[in-house]
């Protein structure tokens, strides 16, 4: 296996690290959030870019080892394309079957 340049070690590094930090907001966010439209904006949302971050990293590796990453494109493409979809469809069916929602209360309100 080649070894990589410093700096493109670097690159990757904090790519993974901004992944890493993304994805566990969306996570924590979605456990803390307290209903259902709002735990569906923080996976959107962060793991999306955390998810990305990944895939990026991924592909500065096989740029800097001479393969063109087109694996790595397409799977990013298509994450960020289906994610909003998903979402939205989700927030469709949820207020189809009438899920609460505390929008616009205060957070400590729990009426």
């Amino acid at each position: 296996m080649d070894e990589l340049h410093w700096a493109v070690q670097a690159l990757v590094a904090a790519l993974l690290v901004a992944a890493g930090l993304f994805t566990l907001v969306g996570a924590v966010g979605m456990l803390r959030f307290p209903d259902f439209f709002m735990r569906l904006h923080a996976p959107t949302k962060a793991t999306t870019l955390g998810v990305g971050g990944a895939l990026l990293a991924s592909m500065v590796v096989g740029w800097s080892l001479g393969r063109h990453g087109l694996h790595e494109l397409l799977i990013t493409i298509f994450l960020f394309v289906t994610a909003p979809v998903s979402a939205s469809l989700l927030a469709q069916a949820a207020i189809h079957l009438g899920s609460p929602s505390r929008a616009g209360q205060s957070p400590g309100s729990h009426d």
